[in-house]
């Protein structure tokens, strides 16, 4: 048989964890641990995408081509999708200030500065092996919402990853506006958003000192009525009946959902709807509160996990460190938390045709990793095991 030309090879992976997933929804239950590992794998690359997955001596006598990658002894998996960050802001809250210092060194910050740190930030995602990320705007509180958008749509066209980008307005209300004037700005600003194809998504920190249920309802109706899709925080600190409500707009995920009840656990097992999980924000907290991950895996909830990065709850860019948490913490195995940072999280952001597994047709994001075991990845937690980033058929 002829051979046919590739534009790489990887080859002998100890472990080519594929994550292919027949359902065509997110992962659930036992499917969860489902890894789908090949042994000494391999695959092959052509125009930035997945052509063939298999054995090496299959693969081997399918395909030749002048870049190879020898993957022996390590562990070759998609790249992990990161479906929950604040990418974007100016400064540090390292002295333990809240939202609105962030927001006013990020109002006091050049669009060009504010481009510039952000660009550094997704140089450091890739390194750890994010190779597609969700971006919130959130940190102006203004109609610069807006601008922040747009640098984040920039962004998009200006590194080797995806974005998907989301406004989140309606963080916490600002200081220097009444709540009803904010309100109104709110409606103006997701009607621009949406006419500007700026975000997919529209979100909503539903929480005691941020938005009511009320205002929450409203915000996610406007949303909706403008075409938009909706996530949410809720649950981070209090049961609210964001869960609900949040179901009842046909929310792609809610996240967070350190609170949550067991009927809020029922009615997120009943949707579609993906809890996106942040563990990361709770140790940093040191609140000693985790969300009941066992739990709501088990009644079948879609579970995925984020870094939930931002520089005051969450700083830290390391899908691997959220990994590592997710469990000690929540008593996730390595396996289902390695499906929930990669497939489940790449469904939450409406990206699991295109990256979260290792499937023919499917984009080429890929990381190698330096351990001979899945197993592996939450054990040595704090360093940095990806040896190699893959993004779209190009080592980065």
């Amino acid at each position: 048989m002829r051979k046919k030309k590739a534009d790489m090879l990887i080859l002998n992976a100890r472990e080519l964890l594929t994550i292919t997933n027949s359902e065509g929804r997110p992962k659930i239950k036992e499917e969860l641990r489902e890894l789908h590992i090949i042994k000494n794998g391999a695959l092959a690359i052509k125009g930035g995408n997945i052509v063939d997955v298999g054995e090496t001596g299959v693969i081997v006598d399918r395909w030749f081509s002048k870049s190879v990658i020898d993957a022996w002894d390590h562990v070759v998996m998609p790249g992990f999708v990161d479906c929950h960050t604040h990418l974007i802001f100016a400064g540090s809250r390292e002295n333990g200030e809240g939202i609105l210092k962030t927001v006013k060194d990020t109002r006091e910050a050049s669009g060009e500065s504010l481009f510039t740190e952000a660009l550094l930030r997704l140089g450091k995602l890739l390194k750890y092996g994010t190779t597609t990320v969700e971006i919130k705007s959130g940190y102006c509180l203004s109609c610069r919402e807006i601008e922040m958008l747009s640098i984040i749509s920039f962004l998009g066209r200006n590194r080797k990853i995806d974005i998907i980008s989301t406004f989140l307005g309606a963080h916490v209300f600002p200081e220097d506006q009444p709540k009803e004037l904010y309100m109104e700005d709110l409606m103006w600003m997701i009607k621009e958003v949406s006419s500007k194809n700026l975000a997919k998504y529209c979100d909503v920190f539903c929480e005691h000192g941020a938005f009511s249920i009320m205002e929450t309802d409203a915000i996610l109706k406007k949303a909706v009525g403008c075409g938009m899709k909706i996530k949410l925080h809720a649950g981070q600190l209090n049961d609210m009946g964001g869960v609900e409500l949040g179901i009842n707009y046909g929310a792609t995920s809610i996240d967070h959902l350190d609170f949550v009840s067991d009927e809020g656990i029922r009615h997120l097992a009943q949707s579609n709807t993906i809890g996106v999980l942040l563990p990361a924000c709770s140790f940093h907290l040191m609140i000693n509160h985790y969300a009941p991950a066992r739990k709501m895996i088990d009644a079948g909830v879609k579970v995925a996990l984020a870094t939930d990065f931002n520089p005051g709850t969450a700083p830290t860019i390391s899908m691997q460190m959220v990994i590592a948490l997710a469990c000690r913490q929540m008593k996730m195995t390595p396996a289902e938390a390695i499906t929930a940072s990669t497939i489940n999280s790449a469904y939450a952001i409406g990206m699991a045709d295109k990256v979260g597994s290792l499937e023919v047709g499917k984009q080429a994001d890929i990381i190698i990793l330096d351990i001979p075991n899945y197993q592996q990845l939450p054990y040595w937690f704090g360093e940095n095991l990806v040896e190699t980033t893959i993004k779209k058929g190009e080592i980065i």
